[in-house]
C-alpha cells in the first residue's frame, strides 16, 4: 500500500538541483568574502584605500632641482633654509 510515496516527481527532482546549485553558491560566496576580508585586513601589499603620502618639503625642492626649474647654489641655499627652520638634517640620497 502506498508504494509510489518515495517516488520523487518532476518538481522533486527541480527542487533538489535548484536547492544543491543555491548551496554550493551559498559556499562559494562565503569562501570569497572571507578571503577578501582576511586578505584587506592584513598582509602587506599595496592598498587602494590608502592615501599616498605627502612629499616632504625637500622631496619637492630636490625634484625642483632635478626638473631644472632651480639651480644648485639657489637649491643649497632653500635646503639651509628648510633645515634651520625644521631642525631637520637632510639624510643621504633625498636630496
Amino acid at each position: 500500500m502506498f508504494w509510489y510515496v518515495h517516488d520523487v516527481g518532476g518538481w522533486g527532482w527541480f527542487a533538489m538541483s535548484a536547492g544543491m546549485i543555491f548551496l554550493w553558491a551559498a559556499i562559494i560566496a562565503l569562501g570569497v568574502l572571507l578571503y577578501r576580508a582576511l586578505a584587506r585586513s592584513g598582509g602587506s601589499g599595496d592598498r587602494t584605500d590608502n592615501p599616498p603620502l605627502e612629499p616632504t618639503p625637500e622631496q619637492i625642492l630636490a625634484e625642483r632641482f632635478a626638473r631644472g626649474d632651480i639651480d644648485e647654489d639657489e637649491y643649497h641655499r632653500r635646503l639651509a633654509v628648510l633645515v634651520k627652520t625644521t631642525g631637520d638634517v637632510p639624510r643621504p640620497g633625498r636630496h
